[in-house]
């Protein structure tokens, strides 16, 4: 699949953040050009937050034509690229960047990807009520991209740190931008408020690390607030299956792991890249084989 040789006219798309040597994006991203038979490359690059500035008039110099931010560089990538999407705008930050002729747009496809991924299992956000567990840069993407594309009611709970009061601030911004959607902002620690909220919610998301190794073993969730016609997502794909996910599919919920969430807002970022949208089913199976070697 990699026969294909970088030639003098080879266009430059990269990822910027640190670390960034686990990254799985420059073998998605080569794969999806060589399989369209694009003439592009991408790579890897570890930078930090003081070295940004010089990063965007790199990009500019070099005429990189597009990439990611990952961590830690989302917030300061926003306020450094010239124009921002709508939703991008509301989040305060960036994890794709497009470059037309020297202006930087910044994009954020977490939230694209959250929905595309409950979508791919069958469930539609329009009109939904949804429970989303924690308030960092994930949650406050794809809470923001649920309720631009229609969301009936989204219920944020976290627990009281600095992350609480960006809850509070996405609340206010959603109800400029997505004044339709109802936002509330509660305490984790409620979890009388957390059990009566999940009870007539039709979507219930955690957004937070726990799940993650090593908290593997760990859920926000009391199992007993699960019933079977919830729908329940997670944000953490490694594990494949957390352990909310198990308690769900126990009680006989339908599902949406993490992993499907990561692949999506990649997907979404490969079509703001090239205008195609990227050969997911060839790459997943490219994955798998590659996987059994």
């Amino acid at each position: 699949m990699m026969e294909k040789r970088i030639a003098g006219t080879t266009g430059l798309f990269c990822l910027l953040g640190s670390p960034v040597g686990h990254s799985g994006s420059p073998a998605m991203y080569n794969f999806s050009f060589q399989n369209q038979g694009l003439d592009y490359a991408y790579m890897a690059f570890d930078v930090k937050k003081e070295g940004m500035t010089d990063a965007i008039k790199a990009i500019k110099l070099m005429n990189i034509r597009g990439g990611n931010f990952t961590m830690p560089l989302k917030n300061i990538a926003a306020t450094l690229v010239d124009e921002l999407s709508p939703a991008a705008k509301v989040v305060g930050a960036v994890n794709v960047f497009v470059n037309q002729d020297g202006k930087i747009t910044g994009h954020i496809t977490d939230g694209i990807g959250f929905v595309r991924n409950l979508k791919e299992n069958g469930v539609d956000i329009k009109g939904k009520k949804l429970v989303v567990i924690g308030a960092g840069g994930a949650a406050t993407a794809l809470q923001v991209q649920a309720a631009l594309d229609g969301a009936q009611a989204l219920s944020i709970f976290n627990q009281d740190d600095e992350f609480y009061a960006r809850a509070e601030e996405t609340a206010q911004k959603l109800a400029t931008a997505a004044p339709d959607v109802t936002v509330h902002v509660y305490p984790l620690a409620d979890q009388a408020k957390l059990k009566a909220e999940i009870a007539d919610a039709d979507i219930l998301v955690n957004a937070t690390v726990i799940g993650m190794k090593p908290y593997d073993d760990q859920s926000l969730v009391d199992p007993s607030f699960l019933r079977a016609d919830l729908v329940v997502a997670d944000t953490v794909y490694n594990p494949l299956k957390t352990k909310l996910i198990l308690d769900a599919e126990k009680v006989g919920c339908k599902v949406a792991p993490g992993k499907g969430m990561l692949l999506w807002q990649g997907a979404a970022a490969y079509e703001l890249f090239v205008g195609k949208q990227m050969p997911v089913a060839e790459y997943q199976a490219y994955e798998a084989a590659q996987a059994n070697k």
